[in-house]
C-alpha cells in the first residue's frame, strides 16, 4: 500500500458506488471484449501512470485494480476496481492526460481497448455507452466535489487571480484542492516546499511538479494538456467560435451527423449562460438547472460524438477565401475550415466607473455563482445592477440566505425585460428592494470595494456601506475580433440572412447567385449564432436552437 493510501475510499460510498462503478452483465463485458484484447494483470503492475497520455480503457474480467492520485504530498487510494467493472472519467473521452494511477492490486485479467476503441464502442453500443457515459461524469461529479485532481491551487479569498483561477478550473468541471493563505494551517509550508513567497500567490501546482505562479488560463490549459491532442492543421469542415449554448448546440449536431467539428473556447465551456446559478424555463427542466451544469452535459454531448474542443484559445482573426477559411487564434496558430460558425455571444456592458477595475474581483463581480458567493458571509449586503432574467436569477440566488439584496435599475420598472416567474418571486421576496431610476456613481475602497454611492430618482446621491457589487448591466456582443469583416448592425452585433442589405453585400463582395441562408453572414459560408447576432432573442432555448439549425446550413454549403 502506498503511503496515505488506505483501503478506506471517499468514493466508495452506499448511495454513490452504483453510480460510479456500475457492475456490467455478461452480455455486455462480451461485447466489450470482442472490441478490444485480453490480457493478464499481476499484482504491483501499473497500467495507467498519472500524466500518461493515450490511456487505454479497462474492463476487470478477474483480479482487482486500485485507482490513485500521485501526490508529491502524499499518493491517496480513491477507489477499487472490481470484477466485471471498468476504469477510466471524462479525461479519457475528453483525450486528456490521466489525472489517476491504475496499479494492480489483485492479479487476474482485464480487457483492454484504447481510447480510440473505447469512443466508438460509446457512440455505436447504445446500451453499453449509455452505462459508460454516466458512470464516467459521475465519477468527474464526484472528484471535482471531493476536490480530489491533479492540482493544487493556493490564493487568497482576497485576491481577484484566485477567484478567475478557481472559475476557470470549477467552469472546466477540472477537479482541484484549494488551500487558502488566510485560513489553512500548513499553507506555509507548502509554499516552503515549492519555493513560493506570499507575493507570488495565486499559485497552481500541477500533478505535484509544475509550479505556476500567477498564470493564466492558457497556461494552465497547457499544462493540464486541454488541447494536447487537437490537429490544428487540419481543415475541419465547420469551425465554431464560442462554446456558449449556440456553439455547443451546434458541436453536438455536427459531430452527431458526421461532421469534422472543432469548437475554439476564450475560456469556459458555457457562456454567459454558463454563469446562471439557476435556469428554470428552459424546456425539459421543471425544477431548473444550473448554467454550469447545463453546460457540463452539453460539452460532454459534443465530446461523445466526437467534436473536438480547444480550451482557452480565443479567435484574433478571420479571413475568408473561395474555397476555404482561416480562424487565425490569438497565439497566432491558424485553423483552416470548410464552414464557420461565430457563437461568440455577448458580454455585460461595464458601467462607467473610473476605478472600476480595480474592484473586479475583489467586490465588483459579473456571475452570481457558489463561487463567487464564497466571497461573501451570509449577513453580507448586496447590490444587483441590472433588470434583465440574469439580475433577477442572481437577486433570488443571493437572496436566499436571508441576506439583504437591493436590486439597481435605470429603468422605471423591471417588468419591461424580466420573466414574470422571476418578477413574481421578487415582489414576493423581503429581502429584496428594487430601487427603479436608480444608478451606482462611485466606488470606494482600499484594495476591495468597502462602499458605494448611488443617486436615485431624484437625483440625490448616498452613500453605503456594501462591499459586494453584482453587475449584470446590458449586453455588448464579442464582435471586436472580427474588425468588421461581416457586416455588423448599429450596436455591433452580426447581421444574418434577410437582415442584410444590398449594400452589405455589395460591401462583403457576394459572389453567389443565391441571397444569404437564415443565419449566414456577408460571406458564404460563415455564420452567426446566438447572442452575438443581431435579433437574436437572449434566452438560452433560442441559443440552442440557432446552433442546431445552422448545421442544416452548413451541410447545404458542403454540397455546393
Amino acid at each position: 500500500m502506498l503511503s496515505g493510501a488506505t483501503r478506506s475510499t471517499p468514493f466508495m460510498t452506499a448511495a454513490h458506488a452504483a453510480l460510479m462503478f456500475p457492475t456490467l452483465n455478461c452480455a455486455q463485458i462480451a461485447r466489450i471484449t470482442s472490441r478490444g484484447v485480453i490480457r493478464p494483470i499481476t499484482r504491483g503492475d501499473v497500467l495507467i501512470e498519472g500524466g500518461q497520455t493515450d490511456v487505454p480503457f479497462f474492463v476487470v474480467k478477474a483480479g482487482e485494480i486500485e485507482v490513485i492520485r500521485p501526490s508529491g504530498l502524499g499518493d491517496l487510494l480513491v477507489a477499487v476496481v472490481h470484477a466485471d467493472q471498468f476504469t477510466g472519467d471524462v479525461s479519457m473521452i475528453l483525450g486528456r492526460p490521466a489525472q489517476m494511477r491504475l496499479r494492480v492490486s489483485e492479479s487476474g485479467e482485464v480487457v483492454q481497448l484504447t481510447r480510440d476503441q473505447m469512443h466508438a464502442l460509446i457512440q455505436t453500443d447504445a446500451e453499453i455507452g449509455a452505462v459508460l457515459m454516466k458512470a464516467l461524469i459521475y465519477r468527474r461529479i464526484e472528484l471535482v466535489a471531493q476536490g480530489i485532481g491533479d492540482v493544487l491551487l493556493i490564493g487568497s479569498a482576497h485576491s481577484a487571480a484566485t477567484l478567475r483561477i478557481k472559475a476557470f478550473l470549477t467552469r472546466n468541471d477540472h477537479p482541484f484542492k484549494y488551500l487558502d493563505l488566510d485560513r489553512d494551517a500548513d499553507v506555509r509550508d507548502l509554499l516552503d516546499r515549492f519555493r513560493v513567497e506570499p507575493a507570488e500567490l495565486p499559485v497552481v501546482i500541477c500533478r505535484g511538479e509544475t509550479v505556476l505562479k500567477n498564470p493564466g488560463n492558457q497556461a494552465i490549459a497547457e499544462c493540464l494538456g486541454f488541447n494536447d491532442r487537437i490537429d490544428r492543421a487540419h481543415q475541419r469542415d465547420v469551425v465554431i467560435v464560442g462554446a456558449g449554448p449556440a456553439g455547443l448546440a451546434a458541436a453536438v449536431y455536427a459531430a452527431s451527423e458526421g461532421l469534422d467539428a472543432l469548437v475554439l473556447e476564450a475560456s469556459s465551456p458555457g457562456g454567459q449562460a454558463g454563469s446562471s446559478s439557476r435556469i428554470e424555463n428552459y424546456l425539459g427542466f421543471p425544477t431548473g438547472i444550473s448554467g454550469q451544469e447545463l453546460a457540463g452535459r452539453a460539452y460532454a454531448q459534443a465530446q461523445k460524438f466526437g467534436a473536438d474542443v480547444m480550451i482557452a484559445k480565443s479567435a484574433a482573426e478571420l479571413t475568408c477565401e473561395r474555397e476555404a477559411h482561416v480562424v487565425r487564434l490569438d497565439d497566432g496558430a491558424t485553423i483552416p475550415a470548410r464552414t464557420v460558425i461565430i457563437a461568440t455571444g455577448a458580454r455585460y456592458r461595464k458601467p462607467s466607473l473610473a476605478n472600476l477595475s480595480q474592484f473586479e474581483g475583489v467586490g465588483v463581480y459579473y456571475n452570481a455563482t457558489f463561487m463567487e458567493e464564497a466571497q461573501l458571509s451570509d449577513s453580507d449586503e448586496v447590490i444587483v445592477v441590472g433588470g434583465a432574467n440574469s439580475a433577477g436569477q442572481a437577486a433570488i440566488f443571493l437572496a436566499r440566505t436571508g441576506r439583504p439584496v437591493h436590486v439597481l435599475v435605470r429603468s422605471s420598472s423591471l417588468s419591461e425585460s424580466m420573466s414574470r416567474y422571476l418578477l413574481r418571486r421578487i415582489e414576493e421576496s423581503s429581502t429584496i428592494q428594487v430601487r427603479t431610476r436608480t444608478e451606482i456613481v462611485a466606488l470606494e475602497g482600499n484594495g476591495r470595494l468597502e462602499r458605494v454611492q448611488w443617486r436615485d430618482g431624484t437625483g440625490a446621491v448616498s452613500s453605503h456601506d456594501i462591499r459586494h457589487v453584482f453587475m449584470m448591466t446590458g449586453a455588448e456582443a464579442n464582435t471586436g475580433w472580427l474588425n468588421r469583416h461581416v457586416a455588423l448592425d448599429a450596436k455591433g452585433f452580426i447581421k444574418t440572412g434577410p437582415d442584410l442589405t444590398p449594400q452589405d453585400l455589395a460591401a462583403a463582395q457576394w459572389r453567389l447567385e443565391r441571397s444569404p441562408y437564415l443565419l449566414e453572414t456577408s460571406r458564404p459560408g460563415v455564420f452567426a449564432v446566438g447572442d452575438v447576432r443581431s435579433g437574436n432573442i437572449k434566452r438560452v432555448a433560442s441559443a440552442v436552437g440557432e446552433g442546431s439549425i445552422a448545421i442544416s446550413f452548413v451541410h447545404r454549403v458542403l454540397a455546393d
